[in-house]
């Protein structure tokens, strides 16, 4: 038993708090609406910590700029406290906060279970989300609307949980389907232009993962887990931190490393 529950943390530790902080967070989200929870009132887009702290979503913030509208200076000022929070941790919204992971992950694992072992049924390159981010950009500033929030499956399902999922639930769907059957970690690694904005501004984060050539197999088990691949170039070649911005801090790769080859790291800049 206490061998089985060693299996467990060793392996899955980092994967079960990712869970307790996405559900947790909707369910603060609904608590509030339902109960009155001041804990946590609004979404992800716009909340409040504790009826003080106004928190908001940067990119949804910079859209509404672009597009003219009046944003209120504490607004401001919270996007800037979320931005400041993501510059130091990285990427971690995208595996650590947003409740799309949920279905992008359940998306995987189903691939898994059923064998599909390698759709894509088609090809899209990962900077395609940079052309997204850029076109939410442009079109906020031509139609004067924050273009992405009206899209948004991640203002969608975390509403959805607050308020009533209405015709969230469709949108959703549409992204489980096309992570499963069209192409692997679709959505949030190849068209997400919020992962893509992330990218761009936690290049010089300080929680990274490091990696000890030394103790490495090349077992590949890193590889299998992982969302975005092409970030561990390193493993089994040179000692040193996962740089590459689009690494979404979720630590797999650490937990699965049987070697210890792979641990968390607060490593700033570009060192190695």
């Amino acid at each position: 038993m206490r061998s089985r529950l060693r299996y467990l943390y060793r392996h899955y530790r980092f994967l079960v708090l990712r869970r307790v902080v996405q559900l947790g967070l909707l369910f603060l989200f609904f608590a509030a609406n339902a109960w009155g929870w001041k804990i946590l009132e609004g979404n992800l887009s716009a909340s409040r910590l504790f009826g003080r702290l106004t928190l908001a979503d940067p990119l949804a913030v910079l859209q509404l700029l672009l597009a003219g509208g009046a944003v209120a200076t504490q607004v401001i000022v919270g996007a800037l406290i979320v931005l400041a929070a993501y510059m130091v941790v990285g990427r971690a919204f995208c595996s650590w906060v947003c409740p799309v992971n949920l279905i992008t992950d359940l998306a995987e694992w189903t691939r898994k279970v059923l064998g599909f072992r390698e759709p894509p049924l088609m090809y899209l390159n990962r900077k395609l989300r940079y052309l997204v981010l850029a076109m939410v950009l442009v079109l906020s500033v031509l139609l004067s609307l924050p273009v992405f929030e009206f899209v948004s499956p991640i203002a969608a399902a975390s509403r959805g949980v607050a308020f009533g999922m209405g015709m969230g639930w469709a949108l959703l769907l549409a992204i489980f389907l096309f992570d499963l059957f069209v192409v692997r970690h679709g959505y949030c690694g190849h068209v997400c232009p919020l992962g893509a904005f992330y990218s761009l501004t936690t290049r010089f984060r300080l929680v990274r993962v490091r990696h000890e050539k030394d103790s490495c197999t090349l077992c590949g088990n890193c590889f299998n887990v992982c969302p975005e691949t092409h970030v561990l170039g390193l493993v089994g070649k040179h000692d040193g931190t996962v740089n590459n911005p689009e690494c979404t801090n979720c630590f797999r790769c650490v937990e699965v490393c049987d070697d210890d080859a792979l641990f968390v790291s607060l490593s700033g800049g570009w060192s190695k």
